[in-house]
């Protein structure tokens, strides 16, 4: 077995592998990961001077966007959609004004109302064009894609069996269906679990409020109340896909999931703020709430 363990774009990733590789193989690989993550980071990080997404907040026109970004972008135009807005990439000035900016300021300022995607943006793969400086934000599935693209490097490199995880954000596969426990933290409490899942060959992301929580704020902001939804204290989905788990996660804080499921494969466990549970019928998990 081969194990990859590492920092990168502000979390810990944990790569397990069940093939053993030599240690010019477990160099070679490293390296492409590495390489592709930082890659994506200077494409879509909002939190480097260096970024695409950087120089799109300074200067409005027309952007030729890497290969990768149509699946993700078409998959938040359509989640924007169905959430009437609730769900947008166009959060990242709301976001900074509230002190989640690039230095973790955490200092709230004056907030306004984010502008709608088609008064300032249109995506036509693949060319993005701005109608005004747009500080983008791409949070809200930017690591569960991200954990895609490394899986598929994986894929690329005939391992079949593996497991990436990125800070929760996690994709299994196994040739024999292997089955993973994976422990779902209790948001009020880090050391203690709310149940145990399990996950095969699919993609597992959460989200809650508990670790990026300052003042009446946490990462997921309302863009037409400006406040942080209160009702919700963590959200999990699986599916087959790590970056519509991972946007699921975050619709869910606004949408109800019949809603969604008209339009998508999943399955999901919402734990709310009276730590009372809404589940799928077939989140595969052992419970310890009511």
């Amino acid at each position: 077995m081969t194990k990859f363990e590492f920092d990168a774009i502000g979390t810990k990733w944990v790569i397990d592998i069940t093939k053993k590789l030599s240690q010019e193989e477990e160099a070679f690989l490293l390296s492409k990961i590495k390489d592709r993550i930082t890659k994506f980071d200077i494409d879509y990080s909002r939190f480097r001077q260096d970024s695409l997404v950087t120089k799109m907040s300074k200067e409005s026109g027309e952007y030729i966007l890497p290969d990768d970004a149509d699946k993700m972008i078409s998959l938040y135009r359509k989640i924007y959609d169905i959430s009437s807005g609730s769900v947008t990439p166009l959060i990242g000035q709301v976001l900074v004004d509230a002190g989640y900016d690039a230095e973790y300021s955490l200092k709230v300022g004056e907030l306004s109302k984010p502008p709608l995607w088609n008064e300032v943006m249109t995506w036509d793969k693949p060319k993005l064009t701005l109608k005004k400086p747009t500080l983008l934000d791409f949070g809200a599935g930017g690591k569960g894609y991200l954990v895609d693209i490394v899986s598929d490097i994986l894929e690329e490199e005939e391992i079949l069996d593996y497991c990436v995880d990125a800070g929760g954000d996690m994709r299994h596969r196994s040739t024999d269906s292997e089955v993973l426990k994976v422990g779902l933290e209790n948001p009020q409490n880090t050391e203690e679990i709310v149940g145990i899942l399990d996950l095969s060959n699919k993609s597992l992301c959460g989200s809650a409020g508990n670790r990026r929580r300052w003042e009446n704020f946490h990462h997921i902001i309302n863009p037409e109340t400006l406040s942080s939804p209160k009702h919700i204290e963590a959200v999990w989905v699986v599916s087959e896909s790590t970056l519509l788990s991972d946007l699921l996660t975050t619709a869910l804080f606004f949408v109800l999931p019949d809603i969604l499921l008209e339009h998508f494969k999943f399955e999901y466990l919402i734990l709310n703020s009276d730590f009372t549970i809404s589940k799928s019928e077939h989140f595969n998990a052992e419970l310890f709430v009511a």
